[in-house]
């Protein structure tokens, strides 16, 4: 016989210990991580990473060693670049000043400094610049996709031609990437002038019903006019050396080639189409919960490809919105993921990210958010959460593993918990006062081998649902 009390014996077994808790951020996307296509390899001829992220890397040198100097070498807190600290970077960098200006454009669109409350700081590619390529192919990809905001468009030609034939680009890049050569640029301009006429048709409305009588005909052109196509040659030009500029493309000759870095990206944009186009529930035109669920099976890569297909289909103020009322929901899956999708959103979504802090039930997800936002490790941001918050994270993701995942997986997840001990834990997530803890606990306690441990949990989970102690 002996005196010790139940929970002192639990805790002496050496079979109710946990073992060293694994990060967080891992266990929290045990429940993503199911089956998913195979990972599609580029064409035949492109690169390895290392030699496209060298590329990446010189197209982007002297953005980078302006981000470093901005955000890096310069005081502490110091802002934005005035006209004084545009000239002093200069003779630091030994750059002209419009190519201080235009540096520190494409480190803000290549996210390699991000500004907060006004103050520079380096943004997580920065610091991961040296020693992650696939960083550094992104922070390119992310220069690639604002090629119009690096070359601005002709200030004699209307925004609306503008903006029809930025939205036809797309085309011609894939033409150009299905050629894997030269492209003549007369090619280019019938296939330019084809789609925006494409796009100004999509957009013309045909009315039904009686209508009334013609209005006298005017002279000027009305919005279903078709654009004027000595407009395209130019405009064309502009497109071409936009995009030579930032690496995507070379030109000679009167035509025009896809750099290897180019024709990768064109692909990954074609693939994401894809993966877009092949998703369980028509991601782009769904709700964001159905969107997140047809996510849900896909392993992280195509899931954010998925989120980035479906946020550029919305503005930003309201696929954010949509997101954390998603989270706000009661699957907690669907929390998780919308998170991640928020991830993807990035600096926009930072203002109501930090409101949702207030939120107990979004807290934690939003305060991991905000740590990797500020530049953490993913695998470091759990230390900015308390224990208590640590272990609500525990209980909403056992919630998701047990409504979505196999019992493999929650048993597996036991392992994450901060506490060294199960009944260390189950003492605290009794005093935590989540909405699914007896659920969360009566399956762990069905799916754990261990009897010693799955009677403990059970014991739980009765004291809970009949508020004992």
């Amino acid at each position: 016989m002996t005196s010790r009390k139940p929970d002192e014996q639990l805790a002496r077994n050496s079979r109710l210990r946990l073992v060293p808790a694994r990060p967080l951020t891992t266990a929290r996307r045990a429940v993503t991580e199911g089956r998913g296509r195979p990972a599609p390899r580029p064409p035949q001829g492109t690169p390895p990473q290392a030699e496209l992220a060298r590329q990446a890397r010189a197209v982007l040198a002297d953005a980078v060693r302006l981000a470093r100097w901005a955000a890096v070498d310069r005081d502490p807190g110091a802002g934005p670049l005035t006209a004084g600290a545009r000239e002093r970077a200069a003779a630091a960098l030994e750059l002209t000043p419009d190519q201080v200006s235009a540096a520190w454009d494409r480190a803000r669109l290549a996210g390699l400094v991000e500004l907060h409350d006004g103050t520079v700081r380096p943004g997580w590619r920065l610091q991961a610049w040296d020693r992650d390529d696939s960083a550094v192919q992104r922070g390119w990809v992310a220069l690639f996709d604002a090629w119009s905001l690096v070359h601005p468009g002709p200030a004699d030609i209307a925004p609306a031609t503008v903006a029809e034939v930025i939205e036809a680009v797309p085309q011609v890049l894939s033409l150009l990437q299905l050629s894997a050569g030269p492209v003549l640029e007369p090619t280019l301009l019938d296939l330019l002038q084809q789609r925006v006429a494409e796009l100004h048709e999509e957009r013309c409305e045909v009315p039904y019903g009686p209508q009334p009588a013609p209005a006298p005909t005017s002279t000027e052109p009305g919005p279903a006019d078709p654009v004027d196509e000595a407009l395209l040659p130019p405009l064309l030009d502009w497109a071409l050396d936009g995009l030579a500029a930032v690496g995507a493309l070379t030109r000679g000759e009167g035509q025009a080639t896809l750099t290897p870095l180019g024709s990768w990206a064109v692909w990954v944009k074609l693939e994401q189409i894809c993966v877009a186009a092949q998703s369980p529930a028509g991601n782009i035109e769904q709700s964001a919960e159905h969107m997140l669920r047809g996510c849900a099976r896909l392993t992280p890569g195509p899931a954010r490809a998925e989120y980035r297909a479906w946020l550029a289909a919305r503005t930003v103020g309201s696929a954010v919105t949509e997101l954390l009322t998603v989270a706000r929901g009661e699957d907690a899956l669907l929390r998780g993921l919308a998170f991640e999708a928020l991830r993807v959103v990035g600096a926009p979504a930072e203002a109501d990210v930090r409101a949702a802090a207030t939120d107990t039930s979004l807290r934690p997800y939003a305060l991991l958010w905000l740590a990797e936002y500020e530049g953490a490790d993913p695998e470091d941001a759990a230390e900015v959460l308390t224990r208590e918050e640590s272990t609500w994270l525990w209980v909403d993701t056992a919630a998701a593993v047990a409504d979505h995942g196999e019992s493999d997986l929650l048993v597996r997840h036991l392992e994450s918990a901060v506490q060294g001990n199960v009944p260390t834990l189950l003492a605290e997530v009794r005093a935590l006062g989540h909405p699914r803890t007896v659920q969360v606990l009566v399956a762990l306690a069905a799916a754990h081998p261990d009897p010693a441990l799955a009677k403990a949990v059970r014991r739980a989970a009765f004291q809970v649902h009949t508020g004992g102690s």
